[in-house]
């Protein structure tokens, strides 16, 4: 197996007509340049329905797509939509406003089901995918409940699920609404992930460790966490104070209870993991050191300072996944200060962890037993890392990249890391192209805007960056596979 390159490039951030990215036209734009330029690896981040403050790591879902990524051009194709009924569409172009595009597409996405008839594909669908009348209806439940979080619903519908107290007839008509989005969702993702694969490009999923505590996974599998009797946590999720933030992170996602979830043969984890790699080739799971010990916060607590760490039943879960999803392909993502026994759980599987040239540029690493980032989604641009560091700290990288002829301190450090001897260096598309730090995508602690708004408004300034990453790709000996 040849050394490869990736490029990690979220579905929201390709550029296109109608205000986020999606399924459509530029994605497979992007794909014909990645296979062009020799890159062999395209890491998205999760697809699943964004929940609090348009955050892909608090989903509604695990197993639902988020609709926002459908192509509309894809349903003109299927005679779904007129071509000029989406053709008015206008919003910013270089950030996404999602509340300005769900409204949008909301109009259009009603107009297309009206039309639809079902087929046989769809029927088999639903048929092969459990989960979907689930999600179904807890969508239309928080509709029905002005958007709230389900532990705030009204009893009848909070309770629902485990009562059956009334029917579902008068809502059957908003259900299957939702059952459509869902299979054009994955009817046109595996579309554009097999026109990839048969490219040569192998799609790395992301995957957070926890789940969103308003999320129908929740609502439906509340024994599988830590909760009180209205279904509130008892405790939240998160990390102690680190280089991020002073006071740590107090994500708020509930913890599982990993005992009763042991005594039940893990099974939400195999249906969780077998979703995955129906949909990814590769799954990166954030947050991996939670395997090992997870910091334990008391849901009183205002922030991420006081709490404990609690041993997980990393092996016993492993041991069962891998036993009954044997295709599994995962990626560890173990950044962090973290004790010896999550990078020996790490190992224990044979799975890959994560070097990022800003963290980690002055330590020693077995390259072979990493992918190489220059940064993640977390991290500022690598411009903008360069502009912030001190003379002695910019010092100490310069040393590094002192031998490469580019003419820019960012685009040397990429060449430095794809000549590293890790089997997959992936690049973020904001470093590739040098942008500063208006560009970040996510500032890790903070909530909302503009956090996870940055796209592309083309492709005319990518194309050049690109240009110059694929001689990068070349030189380093990672052209082809």
């Amino acid at each position: 197996m040849k050394k490869q390159a990736g490029l990690l490039f979220p579905i929201s951030v390709l550029p296109g007509r109608y205000g986020v990215g999606d399924f459509g036209q530029h994605a497979y734009e992007l794909v014909d340049k990645m296979a062009s330029a020799s890159i062999t690896l395209w890491q998205i981040l999760p697809l699943n329905p964004l929940g609090y403050g348009n955050s892909p790591y608090q989903p509604l879902s695990t197993h639902a797509g988020d609709e926002i990524y459908l192509s509309l051009a894809g349903l003109v194709e299927d005679n779904l939509l007129l071509a000029e009924e989406v053709t008015s569409f206008h919003t910013l172009y270089h950030f996404v406003d999602y509340k300005e595009v769900r409204h949008v597409k909301e109009k259009l996405y009603l107009k297309a089901f009206e039309r639809f008839e079902e087929t046989d594909e769809y029927q088999r669908f639903v048929k092969e995918n459990d989960w979907v009348h689930l999600y179904a209806v807890f969508k239309v439940f928080k509709d029905h409940n002005h958007q709230k979080s389900w532990v705030e619903w009204e009893d009848e519908y909070k309770y629902y699920y485990r009562d059956l107290s009334f029917s579902l007839t008068p809502f059957l008509k908003e259900i299957n609404y939702q059952i459509f989005l869902q299979y054009y969702f994955f009817k046109q993702w595996n579309a554009l992930k097999n026109y990839a694969n048969q490219k040569g490009i192998s799609i790395i999923g992301d995957m957070p460790i926890y789940v969103g505590l308003d999320s129908v996974d929740v609502w439906v599998n509340q024994q599988c966490f830590l909760l009180e009797e209205d279904g509130k946590p008892s405790f939240v999720a998160g990390v102690p104070p680190d280089y991020f933030s002073k006071f740590g992170q107090r994500w708020g996602n509930p913890l599982y209870d990993w005992e009763y979830l042991s005594k039940h043969q893990f099974d939400f984890w195999v249906e969780r993991m077998k979703a995955a790699s129906q949909i990814y080739d590769t799954v990166r799971i954030d947050h991996f050191r939670a395997f090992d010990t997870y910091w334990k916060i008391p849901e009183s607590e205002s922030t991420a300072i006081i709490g404990d760490w609690i041993e997980a039943p990393g092996y016993q879960l492993f041991d069962t996944l891998f036993n009954k999803v044997p295709e599994l392909s995962i990626l560890a993502e173990d950044l962090g200060e973290l004790r010896h026994q999550v990078y020996d759980l790490r190992d224990h599987y044979h799975l890959k962890g994560m070097y990022v040239f800003q963290f980690h540029y002055c330590y020693d690493f077995d390259f072979h037993k990493v992918v190489v980032y220059t940064g993640t989604h977390d991290n500022d641009t690598l411009v903008g890392w360069l502009d912030s560091l001190e003379k002695e700290d910019y010092k100490k990288v310069s040393t590094y990249i002192a031998n490469y002829d580019e003419v820019h301190d960012y685009q040397k450090i990429i060449h430095y890391c794809l000549d590293l001897e890790a089997m997959h260096v992936i690049v973020p598309v904001w470093d590739m192209m040098g942008c500063d730090t208006s560009a970040r995508f996510n500032v890790p602690g903070k909530i909302g805007s503009p956090n996870w708004e940055y796209r592309l408004s083309s492709f005319e300034q990518f194309d050049s960056y690109l240009e110059d990453y694929k001689n990068m790709i070349e030189v380093s000996g990672r052209k082809g596979v």
